[in-house]
């Protein structure tokens, strides 16, 4: 009968969706946008997050933070980097706007890793961070143009902003937990006049690079008797701009405490590092 057969068709294709989301990698992976301003403890929930870490650092000696044991969230940490646990390629601090380089190796070099199938290896990857980054980039539009170590001109944001979301996407798209570290900046509203705040990045990137992520969120510290409290805004408020996917699967609270995997525990997701790494 032809019902018959085209029901059986439908329900192929069906049985053949489901069967590529649960084959595809990123379905249980974790991605995140987090942005704070200067000393919120941004670079150091990098030591919560599934291992082993792999940091591209942008941000002049922002890296140092990982060295070390810490005690995080009354949490001790041992000394992953001296373990191998945590690699820092920090080569990417050392941008000259007169005589720029970064853009350019840090994007040879990306897809380098890809190509070789670095990342199914990788629990998190994370990039600290993407104001830093998004700099470089512009630095090496200009030096395209013929104009490095001088001030952009307004046909430069457009192809900055391109390569931006592009790269965003493909960072995104990677096998692994990926998670972006940026510096905040405040704004207003032309519409209300009202004041926010949000990533400090390029114009309309500003609304169009947190769309590309299942979470925002924004890094915070808060005064207390026992002293400064780390915590991590899930949820918008009138002044900052955050949100959650993963709120939605589990019982995040509007504010959670720095900690990637009682994150992604509390969300129901795993916790493992990558089964590929051999602790």
């Amino acid at each position: 009968m032809p019902n018959e057969k085209k029901s059986l068709e439908i329900n192929l294709e069906m049985e053949k969706i489901r069967e590529l989301y649960a084959s595809d990698p990123r379905s249980e992976s974790y991605n995140a946008l987090i942005y704070g301003g200067t000393g919120s403890g941004k670079t150091s929930l990098l030591r919560t997050a599934r291992l082993p870490l792999h940091l591209d650092s942008f941000d002049p000696g922002g890296s140092k933070v990982l060295q070390g044991k810490a005690i995080l969230n009354n949490k001790h940490y041992p000394d992953e980097m001296a373990k191998g646990n945590i690699l820092v390629d920090s080569r990417f601090e050392g941008e000259d706007p007169d005589n720029p380089w970064v853009a350019q190796e840090w994007d040879t070099t990306f897809h380098k890793r890809k190509l070789l199938g670095y990342f199914d290896h990788i629990g998190t990857y994370a990039i600290d961070s993407i104001t830093t980054w998004s700099q470089t980039i512009m630095y090496n539009v200009m030096k395209k143009a013929g104009r490095k170590g001088g001030q952009p001109f307004q046909n430069d944001w457009l192809p900055q902003m391109t390569i931006i979301e592009n790269a965003v996407r493909q960072i995104i798209s990677l096998p692994c937990d990926v998670i972006f570290l940026g510096h905040d900046d405040s704004d207003k509203d032309e519409a209300t006049g009202r004041m926010f705040i949000s990533l400090m990045i390029t114009g309309k990137l500003k609304r169009r690079v947190p769309l590309l992520f299942d979470e925002v969120y924004v890094a915070m510290t808060k005064e207390t008797s026992q002293g400064v409290e780390y915590q991590l805004l899930t949820k918008k408020t009138g002044l900052y701009q955050a949100r959650s996917r993963l709120a939605n699967c589990g019982q995040l609270e509007m504010y959670e405490v720095p900690d990637i995997k009682n994150i992604l525990k509390k969300a129901g997701r795993s916790t493992d590092n990558n089964p590929y790494y051999n602790e």
